[in-house]
């Protein structure tokens, strides 16, 4: 495995599990249950965690490919601006995530404000990542870019 596998192995990660993590947060919402909604936060920070190296992977596997015929700079810089925004969302998703499970330790309930924050933020963060992997697709994917 080089950094080009890991990269792409990984990217897949935070990008379905904000979603399906999202989702899960929604249907705790929704039934009002606590221990759903802790998982939730937790499973958005274990998500943050595992998004740190995606960026670096990206690093080495940018250097790993520099040279190819098929590679376009302009589409790397916008996959990789767009991975420094989905980056910074889902930092700022697993700092609030982060805060309420510390708000809501031992046996305090969690403000509903906050929770409804890390939804709305889940949401954006899940645009986020989605953008930044289509852009990475349409790094060696012609059939999935726009028309010149």
């Amino acid at each position: 495995m080089n950094w080009v596998h890991l990269h792409l192995a990984l990217n897949h990660i935070p990008v379905l599990g904000t979603l399906f993590v999202g989702i899960l947060l929604a249907t705790a919402l929704v039934k009002r249950n606590k221990e759903l909604t802790r998982l939730s936060l937790v499973w958005f920070v274990a998500l943050t965690i595992v998004s740190l190296p995606i960026k670096f992977t990206g690093d080495f596997a940018y250097t790993a490919v520099v040279d190819s015929e098929w590679l376009s700079t302009d589409r790397v810089a916008s996959h990789e601006q767009a991975a420094d925004q989905a980056t910074t969302g889902m930092f700022l998703l697993g700092l609030v995530a982060a805060l309420g499970l510390f708000r809501g330790r031992g046996r305090r309930s969690i403000p509903r404000w906050l929770i409804a924050a890390t939804a709305i933020l889940a949401m954006v963060t899940f645009a986020l990542m989605a953008r930044t992997a289509n852009l990475g697709g349409q790094l060696r994917h012609e059939e999935i870019r726009s028309p010149p």
